[in-house]
């Protein structure tokens, strides 16, 4: 007897749950129909009910369920006081960066490292030689530099030459390290990624160098010390 009612009982939490589903599937497929021909990483429900949450590379933003409508900016539940978007913006800047690959960067790290962070840099920057100038303080504290380029005068310009021969270096972690003491670096090409680099700078609006992306997927504008980066990351909640 008590299990024809339980049997009974899920039957219908699944009933429910069908046309849930189906109205889901739709809203995804309408949401997907308008995007065309860009692949999302990822569409889901958002916390809003009528509207889907849509990522695309770093960038999060959200869609109405037919498929119409497009809002970009943060979604912030006003009862709690929090912001829904900020976070998985990060992570999907966390998961943009690492799909780089650490083949593609310029990586500076001790044996046993605590941190990593990502830099963008420009090889002329004077913010950027003075983080460099501290790597030894970094890797005191237990942090690893992944560096990408970021020549801020553009494709072409002589900052941007600079950073395709260090690419192209036997030794890339000298040749960057001797160019940001002012030693210009053989003029060399290759294959490489500075291209690659720079166009996520842009997509997450890189403007100035240094920037700096901690772990948790915030990005700082700027020169860091190294005594003030390591509070900060041990300040990061563990995952």
């Amino acid at each position: 007897m008590k299990r024809a009612v339980m049997t009974g009982m899920l039957a219908g939490l699944g009933m429910l749950t069908v046309p849930v589903l189906a109205e889901v599937e739709q809203g995804e497929a309408a949401v997907r129909a308008a995007l065309g021909d860009v692949q999302a990483d990822r569409i889901r429900p958002a916390a809003v009910e009528g509207l889907y949450e849509v990522v695309i590379g770093p960038h999060v933003f959200y869609v109405s369920a037919d498929g119409r409508h497009m809002l970009q900016g943060d979604l912030v539940d006003m009862a709690k006081g929090r912001n829904l978007t900020q976070p998985e913006r990060e992570a999907a800047l966390r998961s943009t960066i690492d799909g780089v690959g650490e083949e593609n960067m310029l990586i500076f790290g001790p044996d046993k490292p605590r941190h990593t962070i990502t830099v963008f840099t420009d090889i002329d920057c004077g913010y950027c030689r003075k983080l460099h100038e501290e790597m030894a303080a970094y890797h005191d504290k237990g942090i690893r530099v992944r560096y990408l380029m970021f020549p801020r005068s553009g494709i072409d310009s002589p900052s941007y030459d600079k950073a395709v021969s260090v690419w192209c270096a036997k030794d890339r972690n000298e040749a960057l390290t001797r160019a940001k003491q002012g030693k210009d670096p053989a003029p060399r090409k290759c294959d490489n990624p500075v291209e690659r680099h720079m166009a996520l700078g842009q997509s997450i609006g890189v403007r100035g160098t240094p920037s700096i992306v901690l772990e948790d997927g915030r990005v700082l504008p700027g020169y860091v010390p190294a005594d003030r980066m390591a509070a900060m990351l041990e300040a990061i909640p563990a995952p």
